[in-house]
Formats: structure tokens, sequence, C-alpha cells
């Protein structure tokens, strides 16, 4: 596994920018969540950027509703929804406030924490497969809706009332190369990837999850 290198904490306004930009630089950053079961940190190799009005695929297309109303927030905070009944997703909230717009956590590497993760996901055979795809991801990290608007924009992170913390750091050193293309599992417009390429991962990466057709 990869030592953690030299990274800082960005700020607000590092998340304040287009979903596109900050997806590209969230590749290689390290999100470490810390609950009273001990601390997950995953070296982050697959994101997915989505708009808002201008994104089909967006759960910010049709505006603020209830269940999205993280992605409405500050950026730098976490956007956590449950789908299919059965499985959290964690976004990073990105642009400017009440924009709308986020970066999916499709996948990375654990990097510390590994045993909490794998008692986390029991199913997993393989430590490359034990944060590949984002259900996984946020289970490994053990991130439920309690860490929906969780702000990551502080050194310390920020606690949620179950005792969870979460923070991000990032580089300045470019991890290595990466890709882009169609985002996983999205249909219509928004599975267009000549308009959407805005899925984004390291090249190489054994943890990147695989792509599949909406």
């Amino acid at each position: 596994m990869n030592s953690l290198p030299p990274a800082r904490t960005p700020g607000r306004a590092w998340y304040a920018r287009s979903p596109q930009e900050v997806a590209t630089d969230l590749l290689g950053g390290h999100l470490s969540v810390t609950s009273r079961e001990g601390t997950v940190t995953v070296r982050l190799t697959e994101v997915e950027a989505y708009g808002a009005q201008d994104d089909p695929a967006s759960h910010g297309y049709r505006g603020r509703t209830a269940r999205n109303a993280s992605m409405f927030g500050p950026p730098g905070r976490l956007y956590v929804y449950f789908t299919y009944g059965m499985h959290w997703c964690v976004n990073v909230v990105t642009g400017a406030d009440g924009s709308g717009s986020a970066v999916l956590l499709r996948a990375g590497e654990v990097v510390a924490g590994g045993e909490l993760a794998r008692r986390r996901r029991t199913t997993s055979r393989a430590a490359n497969d034990l944060a590949s795809g984002p259900a996984r991801l946020a289970t490994a990290l053990g991130i439920t809706g309690h860490a929906d608007g969780l702000a990551l924009d502080s050194e310390v992170g920020h606690r949620t009332g179950d005792g969870v913390t979460a923070s991000l750091r990032v580089t300045d050193v470019a991890p290595g190369p990466w890709l882009h293309g169609p985002r996983v599992g999205v249909s219509g417009e928004g599975a267009d990837g000549s308009r959407f390429p805005w899925r984004y991962w390291l090249e190489g990466e054994p943890t990147v999850s695989r792509y599949r057709m909406g």
C-alpha cells in the first residue's frame, strides 16, 4: 500500500469550483473517516462529476429537494444518499453555495485502517475490492446518512451526532496519469460521453470499478 504523501487540507474556496475541476484534483487525495470503531483512510482513484441544471443525470437537475438539500449547501460538505434500498453513496459538494453540483466518490485504495474496512466489507475477497465502487467505498469508510452535510474544509474535520468525523487531504503533486469517459450506470441524455465525459480515474489502478452502461 502507498504511504501518505505530504498533503494539505483544502479550504472552502478549493471546493467552490466546477465539479470537473474538483474531480480531477480529488484523484490521489486521501479521505479519512473516524468513528468510535477507529479510522479508515482511502486514497481516491475514481470519481464522477455531476453538474446541476446543466446536467440531466445530476440529482440537482430539477432543483433542491429534501433528499438532495446538502448538495445545494456550502461547498466542501458531504452529500450522502441512499440508493437501491440498500447502499449509501458519498459525494463532495462543489461550486458556489446553492449551485447544486457535486463529485461522486466512486473508488479508492484503503491505505489505513484495513482491518476495520475488512470487518465492514465481509464479502470482499481482495484488498483491491474493499472500496472499488461507490457503495463499497462508503461501507469501507463507515459512511451512512449520519454523515450527510459533514464539512471537510477543516484540519480537524467536523463531528456528526453519532461521533463521526471526516477530513480530506490533497497533494499538489500529480498522482499519475488519469483518464476520463462516460459515467457509470447513467442512462438518457446524461449518458452521452461526448457531452458528459465526467468520469475520471487513475490509469492502471486495480481499485477502479468496472464500467457499465445505464
